[in-house]
């Protein structure tokens, strides 16, 4: 009774999968299937019945096919009734996991694409909170890691830079023009300061290679 209340618990914290990040839901639930200790059907044959086999043969293949229920039922429970209703049919859970990563990893394909031309067309404005599009685009890397794509962090925070709003000019040269290379926490913190400068003075052209560059450098002497 214990087991099926921790079942239960642990289902209701994964998210529905409705045909979109793949990876996340394929990768929440593969952690599930290994907690409830059925995952291993995923990758291993169904036992098949032989003449004469001992008690220990028949015990093993009675389990494995009572794992196999429990597991094609986690992940068919796991998806949105649309889904379900396409894939509930399936008569093993290895032909249904096999079916959806054939499905879905190509469709992920196309999902990169996606978010590299989102990274890439990504613009900051000025009539909306630097930091706040600044997380905005860490989500957008934070997908990227979903994806495994992997991007160099020189390049990904000179990108970011570049995606700073027009008024932002003299910040963005001021940080080009440092000698020693950023990392996107200290990013963070250069623009943060800089954001709070520009509202305690209430104007956006603040001149920033006399401010915020050195007084993020100083505090970290």
């Amino acid at each position: 009774m214990a087991n099926v209340k921790k079942m239960m618990t642990n289902f209701q914290k994964l998210d529905k999968f409705e045909s979109v990040d793949f990876r996340r839901w394929q990768k929440k639930m593969h952690f599930l299937l290994t907690s409830l200790g059925v995952a291993y059907v995923l990758t291993s044959p169904k036992p098949s019945k032989e003449e004469n086999e001992t008690l220990e043969a028949t015990r093993k293949r009675k389990k494995w096919k009572n794992d196999d229920y429990i597991c094609r039922g986690h992940i068919l429970n796991g998806m949105s009734n649309e889904l379900f209703d396409v894939y509930q049919f399936h008569e093993s859970v290895k032909l249904l996991w096999d079916e959806l990563e054939s499905k879905y990893m190509a469709e992920d394909a196309s999902s990169k694409k996606f978010l590299v031309s989102k990274f890439n067309n990504f613009k900051m404005i000025d009539s909306r909170p630097v930091m706040k599009q600044f997380h905005e685009i860490q989500r957008i890397l934070g997908s990227f890691r979903q994806h495994n794509i992997n991007l160099d962090e020189t390049f990904i925070v000179s990108s970011i830079i570049d995606k700073l709003p027009s008024s932002w000019k003299d910040f963005k040269n001021a940080l080009k023009h440092k000698k020693d290379d950023i990392n996107l926490e200290g990013l963070a913190s250069h623009i943060r300061i800089e954001e709070e400068i520009r509202v305690q003075e209430g104007q956006k052209d603040v001149n920033p290679s006399s401010t915020t560059v050195n007084v993020v450098e100083d505090s970290k002497s």
